[in-house]
């Protein structure tokens, strides 16, 4: 929890991918209360009972959410999928105004790329932007297993640099840092 308010604040992008890690490990630990507290609430240095109380309760939400979603078993939280959504929604003014003149370069050297990751990833019906994260998430997945690290540094050499901007533009707009339609 302490974790995902640090990430939330500071980089969308690294918030979302946190977010999707403890799905999968709430999965792993079979959603057993007695487990998720051992394992991720115990440990906390630092925290008194009131603030792991309020971690376990977090992660409990978590996994009421993936209950009551139906994603027990695979998928992300809508949560994390609207999140995603207003990115893509921002990429595409990006593409279009003034603003997105830098991201658009990088974006271009994604660009021819993303029919390769679509195929990897085998998602015609999502969005780049969701395509992304997906390709980071699985890069981040085959570096815990220890494999395919040459797919995992092409992954990441295409699509971190489109991420990093975009999300550090999201951080912007949504601090009121940037106005997307000055020049």
């Amino acid at each position: 929890m302490l974790i995902a308010l640090q990430k939330r604040k500071e980089n969308i992008a690294e918030y979302i991918l946190y977010l999707w890690q403890v799905e999968d490990l709430l999965r792993a630990l079979q959603f057993s209360p007695e487990a998720i507290y051992a394992t991720l609430v115990d440990k906390v240095e630092g925290a008194d009972e009131q603030q792991k109380e309020n971690i376990f309760n977090w992660y409990m939400q978590i996994v009421e959410l993936l209950r009551k979603e139906g994603k027990e078993s695979q998928g992300h939280l809508e949560h994390t999928l609207h999140l995603i959504a207003d990115m893509h929604n921002l990429h595409l003014q990006l593409m279009k105004l003034p603003v997105g003149v830098h991201y658009r370069t990088t974006y271009a050297a994604l660009s021819p790329e993303l029919t390769r990751l679509r195929t990897i990833i085998d998602k015609s019906d999502i969005s780049d932007t969701e395509l992304c994260f997906r390709a980071l998430y699985a890069a981040l997945l085959y570096r815990i297993k220890g494999s395919g690290q040459s797919v995992i540094d092409d992954t990441l050499a295409v699509v971190s640099p489109v991420i990093g901007e975009l999300a550090a533009l999201y951080g912007k707009v949504e601090r009121g840092e940037i106005n997307l339609f000055e020049d």
